[in-house]
């Protein structure tokens, strides 16, 4: 922990210095975000700011975090992602596309370091649940949904980053709960890094005109982020939390992906196929600002995180917390399918 303050400290600087370099460089090579009639914004705006938050970790890291094979294969598989978002926010790549570099990057990442999710947890009250190697296909799946769920929650300013320090916080909240504080400082880089961002993204001091995104690079980086935190904290002798925690801390963003693809492949279409039904969408359609429903997603988000850690510090039954999760996610699931109706309902009438 010496190395606490320069190392956040070079986190934050290298993100903003990073987003100042490439922001008149944006619109020479298209890396930009037209208005579309899915997208109601004004002008091209950047799409930087998921490369200025890797920028930030990845120079923090190489310069204050102990050197391992597993430090090195994350920042090696992100670069990958990063790229492949950045090729994306460029390009415009197609599902298929984008979902195979997907598996191919989290394969490296899981195969590579040997670790993965296996081991569930009491969620059964009948004893531990533990899947073996096959944790790895596991893992390989979980990381490509998480990647995916990052990607869909990016509708509103700020919401993909406020999803990722909510998250990732209470992931270095909880290693310093259970005493753990070997890695505590990887979080800790990520969450400053992700600072600069939301200032050029959300905040009304920004100067006009200078207003960036996250693009797909973002929360592409911000979903496998998150994932292999998860992945790292909840598995083998040394776990700072139990695995049904991490649905807790993860749970807007992943009930979001869940219900959504659910309600897509109940009416025949593609689970991948781009809409405006997420929970953002409804929330500003029933009459709110982006700003209110950032805030309001963020409190919830916050909500949901603060269950986990409570159900973590005082071990509430794993069974438990999990049915609370599945019946939350079942009422959440209804309402939104309910809203959704009701809107197809008036659509018809007027």
């Amino acid at each position: 922990m010496l190395f606490l303050l320069p190392a956040l400290f070079v986190a934050f600087f290298a993100s903003i210095s990073t987003i100042k370099v490439l922001l008149p460089l944006a619109p020479h090579i298209g890396l930009v975000d037209l208005p579309t009639e899915r997208k109601n914004h004004d002008g091209a705006i950047p799409l930087i700011g998921g490369i200025s938050i890797f920028t930030g970790v990845l120079i923090a890291s190489s310069l204050f975090i102990e050197q391992s094979q597993l430090l090195n294969l994350y920042l090696i598989s992100s670069a990958f992602l990063v790229f492949l978002g950045t090729l994306d926010d460029i390009y415009d790549l197609s599902v298929m596309s984008r979902i195979i570099f997907q598996g191919i990057i989290a394969s490296i990442l899981v195969f590579g370091a040997g670790i993965y999710i296996s081991d569930f947890g009491e969620i059964f009250a009948s004893g531990p649940v533990d899947i073996g190697i096959y944790g790895m296909i596991f893992t390989c799946v979980a990381c490509i949904a998480a990647i995916n769920a990052f990607n869909m929650v990016d509708g509103i300013d700020g919401l993909a980053g406020s999803m990722s320090i909510i998250t990732i916080a209470s992931v270095a909240l909880m290693k310093l709960l259970s005493g753990q504080l070997d890695l505590i400082l990887l979080p800790l880089v990520l969450v400053v890094a992700i600072v600069p961002f939301l200032f050029y993204n959300v905040s009304r001091r920004n100067p006009r005109g200078k207003k960036i995104f996250m693009g797909d690079a973002g929360s592409m980086f911000m979903g496998l982020t998150v994932i292999w935190l998860l992945t790292l904290e909840t598995q083998g002798e040394n776990a700072s939390f139990r695995p049904v925690t991490a649905l807790w801390v993860i749970g807007i963003p992943l009930m979001d992906m869940l219900s959504i693809m659910l309600r897509r492949i109940r009416t025949g279409s593609s689970p991948f196929k781009a809409d405006n039904n997420h929970i953002h969408h409804i929330v500003i359609r029933a009459g709110y600002s982006s700003r209110q429903a950032l805030i309001m997603l963020s409190l919830l988000a916050i909500l949901f995180a603060a269950i986990g850690v409570f159900g973590e510090v005082f071990q509430v039954p794993e069974w438990f917390m999990l049915t609370g999760f599945i019946v939350l996610f079942v009422f959440y699931t209804l309402i939104l399918s309910r809203h959704s109706k009701g809107e197809l309902a008036l659509s018809k009438l007027s």
